[in-house]
């Protein structure tokens, strides 16, 4: 193998940035659609976003029905052919983001990803993940090229509730995890190849970047502020940590992901809350440094992110529910072969109950409530 990086075409970042999509999307092709959620097509598009009236625009808009699943694929595939779309556009979350993309790929058209919230590393990938239409994570989908264009209205993202910009940073907490444990077993990156020094100091970044301004860019979004601190937590999110997980690597946080939504308890609880629980549990896998262990679990504490099983809807799981979640973690496919040795269903029941008790130990001392986060 070689060495591997991958980028978008284009990122775009700033206040108001949505006003220059209709140019973009010129640029790209004309006609164009939108794939907009239901929620970002009420608001965003309804409402003016980027100081521009959609209804004037005369593009398209197809409203996503909640699941990127084969079902949803084919309704987008006839509005593709339906139009005669030669650009397609994701607006929305990153359910929203990665229809769009597989779909544009398998229609062979350019892609611009215009992510709303900062919730995912979806945006500047070149991959998507597919699920059931019940919400099951069913495979992992390679695009032949990373997305044409991404752009960030920073001015749209403050607007969110901060719990999604939360979710973003424990997506965005995996990727120099997981880089770091594809670099010292020489294991691929998501783009077939060995990271370059590129993609590892960009997850490094992303890592640093939480731990410097994560805190202070949650009060920011709690009072849905653009401050400097804001702004970079942003580009973690989307920039840092899309580009650090594709061209530096995945291994266990994913994989654990990836087994508990097997969980149907878990389904209330968004993609990076969920990777940050598995995050926790890697780092008892792979038997980190205490106080490395100790940095982690204090961020999570510190922004809201998920420390026990409770936090995710599994509290009162058994360990057959959980050894289910396990062995889901650990199929033939998933990344979580990336770490060092041989990885059994056991090691990873046994590291995720003991990130819970480790959670559990943290939250007596500290007289925290055990869930932090909406149930299922």
């Amino acid at each position: 193998m070689y060495k591997k990086a991958a980028f978008p075409g284009k990122y775009i970042q700033g206040v108001g940035a949505l006003g220059g999509l209709p140019a973009l999307m010129d640029l790209l092709g004309k006609p164009g659609l939108i794939l907009a959620s239901p929620s970002v097509n009420a608001t965003v598009l309804g409402g003016g976003g980027g100081g521009i009236d959609w209804s004037a625009q005369a593009i398209p808009i197809e409203v996503f029905g909640g699941e990127c699943c084969e079902d949803e694929l084919r309704g987008l595939a006839a509005a593709i052919a339906r139009t005669g779309a030669q650009v397609l556009v994701g607006m929305g979350g990153g359910k929203t983001i990665d229809t769009a993309k597989i779909a544009a790929d398998r229609a062979g058209l350019p892609v611009i990803v215009v992510p709303t919230i900062a919730s995912t590393d979806a945006p500047c990938s070149g991959c998507a993940v597919l699920y059931s239409k019940d919400g099951v994570f069913e495979s992992v989908c390679y695009q032949r090229t990373n997305p044409a264009a991404v752009l960030v209205d920073v001015g749209i993202i403050a607007a969110a509730p901060a719990r999604f910009l939360v979710a973003g940073m424990g997506d965005a907490l995996s990727t120099w995890f997981e880089a770091r444990s594809c670099e010292r077993t020489h294991s691929a990156n998501e783009c077939g190849g060995y990271a370059t020094a590129a993609g590892l100091s960009i997850a490094k970044l992303c890592y640093e970047t939480l731990l410097r301004d994560g805190a202070a860019a949650k009060l920011a979004s709690e009072r849905h502020l653009v401050t400097p601190a804001f702004d970079r937590i942003v580009e973690a999110n989307i920039l840092l940590s899309g580009i650090g997980f594709e061209s530096a690597g995945l291994a266990a946080a994913h994989s654990i992901h990836n087994g508990l939504t097997a969980a149907a308890a878990t389904h209330a609880f968004y993609h990076g809350e969920k990777v940050a629980f598995g995050v926790l549990a890697g780092l008892q896998l792979t038997g980190a440094p205490a106080d490395e262990t100790a940095s982690v679990f204090a961020f999570c504490e510190d922004v809201g992110l998920p420390t026990t099983l409770a936090d995710i809807g599994l509290g009162n799981a058994d360990r057959r529910q959980l050894l289910e979640v396990a062995a889901k973690a650990c199929a033939p496919d998933q990344p979580i072969h990336h770490e060092a040795g041989q990885i059994t269903p056991a090691m990873v029941l046994d590291a995720m109950l003991a990130a819970d008790a480790l959670g559990q130990q943290r939250n007596t001392r500290s007289g925290r409530a055990t869930r932090r986060l909406p149930g299922p």
